[in-house]
């Protein structure tokens, strides 16, 4: 049981440097909770509630795992290399197919219930 405890110390505490830290969050978060709040004044369903709460925290995922990536990199070499910047600039390409995605979802849900 202590070596769970430490871990969720562990991540937690990774967690919260990567929210103090970094700007993606400074953006996710806050549209993350415009999308909760609209969902409640738009009266959105159960289902599509299920869908905003499983595209934040997936996005969550996606981001934290990013942050891991480009931190690990930078470790490994802080110089410009074409090839660690392209690992970077790919991995931060999935975070943005993410929210293309996740953008066009939340249309699908809120344009209707807007109009």
């Amino acid at each position: 049981m202590r070596k769970h405890t430490i871990s969720i110390k562990n991540a937690l505490r990774g967690l919260i440097w990567a929210v103090r830290t970094q700007p993606n969050y400074k953006i996710h978060i806050p549209l993350s909770v415009l999308a909760v709040i609209g969902g409640f004044a738009y009266k959105i369903s159960y289902y599509e509630f299920l869908t905003i709460f499983t595209l934040i925290f997936i996005g969550l995922a996606i981001e934290t795992i990013n942050t891991a990536f480009e931190e690990t990199n930078d470790a490994i070499d802080l110089a410009r290399r074409p090839d660690i910047g392209l690992a970077k600039d790919i991995a931060a390409g999935a975070m943005l197919v993410f929210s293309i995605g996740a953008f066009i979802i939340a249309c699908i849900i809120f344009v209707p219930k807007i109009f």
